[in-house]
């Protein structure tokens, strides 16, 4: 019965498939509504793009079990004697030609089926029900290679175990895009590894490189993989270039703009070169003799980062009391030598920023009027960190404060009415029928769309920070309250550590 139950489980399927498609063309027995047919196809193509979703991550959970039955089951037949690795090539072409896979795609699909099914058993479960894609498991996979078996553990149930606390609006893994929840998934890894962000980055660095990959119509991309720090600085660098090249008589895009601009940069000695499709201005320094570069040089570093990029820090990691990881805007966990270096050299002005210590997150800040300070702009920057539209990864420096409930329909210019759409989510919320729904000081507006759909917003990761033994044990009680610290620096080379705020927030 085995095979003819499986054929015939196989034939059901490709039945109820072909049922679903005439439902998506409209030759269904009957319309999704008799009222209005055209508004019930469309609401009802939503409920079969959101199931087959569904059902295609099963399918692929049960392409993970069946994989590695197989692999199992082959390593029991083959002959006595026979290699490892040989039987372990044996069983990957086999993959590959049932499926039709490359040699790269087949030992990534085997890699991340057997971490599945021996020590993923949240991730697996997920996969199968539907709750989460393929790619949602891949990255899984990923964050926990690097970790033990209890962190791997920890890692999965933070993010699927059920009990896991978290905030009932906040969007599950499955609801957010990949990429988003690869994010989060590197920034709890990165908070949680046991052996310190700081010395992983050094051995992660002696891997830097520049990669090259051939693409369509003449094309290619050129990417290089360097210190986060170093990475951002060159991005923020190419965007303030390139918008200082916009005009009413340059006709390229930025996009345009920074990929010539880039170019340009690495083509020449040095970015203070004129070309006939633009110049890029930097700082002028002496004709360096010695290399042989030309007269307007410049060979200076690029420009650090600068105050309009925020990078959160612990205070006791600031100084060098704890390690833990810094955080580093439009970017994620960094190390917290890296922040150091940052706040030393980097950093032209501190923002008085006060962070609850019980969850991590920023507290507060009202006002009353229309106009949006600045403080309540970083606020809001602490509290998104990108565009809160689902999925959007657009940073936080291009984004705009906008009233949810609009000022003069009563909306108040208090956090919990303040959203940071990009420009993009900006229009739509204005030009659609697209709205944000309500937020919190701490949680970010979702979105419903014109069909009536909720997508749930993605939420900041907050955590307290960690307290050494020394610092908890010379504390004084507190019932009740709660004590916040800062980092001020009053003059270069002095700084102070302050207890600012006791009590309720």
């Amino acid at each position: 019965m085995g095979r003819e139950a499986v054929e015939k489980a196989f034939a059901d399927i490709r039945a109820a498939l072909a049922v679903l498609n005439a439902e998506v063309d409209g030759c269904g027995s009957e319309p999704f509504s008799a009222a209005d047919p055209l508004a019930g196809l469309a609401e009802g193509s939503l409920d079969i793009l959101a199931a087959a979703g569904a059902v295609e991550a099963g399918v692929a959970g049960l392409k993970a079990r069946a994989a590695m039955k197989y692999a199992d089951t082959a390593h029991a037949l083959a002959p006595p004697g026979m290699p490892v690795q040989a039987q372990e090539m044996a069983v990957a072409a086999e993959i590959e030609c049932v499926l039709a896979l490359g040699p790269r795609a087949a030992s990534a699909f085997l890699s991340v089926s057997h971490a599945l099914t021996t020590t993923l058993p949240l991730t697996l479960a997920a996969l199968q029900s539907g709750t989460i894609s393929w790619q949602h498991a891949r990255v899984m996979v990923d964050e926990a290679a690097t970790l033990d078996a209890a962190g791997a553990a920890a890692l999965e149930a933070h993010f699927l175990d059920p009990d896991t606390p978290r905030p009932a609006a906040a969007a599950t893994i499955g609801e957010m895009p990949v990429h988003r929840f690869k994010h989060k998934a590197r920034t709890w890894r990165e908070r949680h590894h046991t052996e310190s962000i700081g010395k992983r980055h050094t051995k992660a660095a002696a891997d830097r490189r520049v990669e090259y990959r051939p693409d369509q119509d003449g094309m290619a991309w050129l990417s290089a993989c360097l210190p986060a720090d170093q990475a951002m600085a060159g991005w923020n660098r190419l965007n303030a270039l390139s918008r200082g090249m916009q005009g009413p008589h340059e006709a390229r895009t930025l996009t345009q703009l920074r990929a010539d601009t880039f170019a340009e940069a690495i083509l020449t000695s040095g970015t203070n070169t004129s070309s006939s499709r633009g110049s890029i201005d930097s700082p002028s320094v002496p004709a360096d003799t010695s290399t042989g570069a030309g007269a307007g040089t410049d060979l200076t570093p690029s420009s650090r980062i600068r105050a309009q990029v925020l990078v959160t820090v612990p205070v006791l990691s600031l100084m060098g009391v704890t390690d833990e990881p810094a955080m580093l805007d439009g970017y994620g966990p960094i190390p917290a030598s890296m922040a150091r270096d940052l706040v030393a050299n980097g950093a032209d002005s501190f923002y008085r920023v006060l962070v609850d210590p019980r969850d991590g997150a920023p507290l507060e800040i009202g006002r009353s009027n229309y106009r949006v300070t600045k403080a309540m702009r970083n606020w809001l920057r602490l509290r998104d960190g990108q565009c809160p539209f689902p999925g959007c990864s657009n940073p936080s420096l291009d984004n705009e404060a906008d009233h949810l409930l609009a000022w003069h329909h009563g909306g108040t210019t208090g956090i919990s009415n303040l959203g940071q759409p990009c420009p993009k989510h900006h229009k739509l919320r204005h030009t659609s029928r697209w709205k944000p729904t309500p937020a919190t000081k701490n949680q970010p507006p979702g979105w419903t769309s014109p069909t009536g759909r909720h997508y749930k917003s993605e939420h900041q990761d907050w955590e307290p920070p960690h307290w050494p033994e020394s610092a908890l044990s010379a504390m004084p009680a507190q019932p009740g309250g709660h004590a916040d610290y800062l980092y001020i620096p009053r003059s270069p080379g002095e700084e102070s550590l302050h207890r600012v705020l006791y009590g309720s927030s």
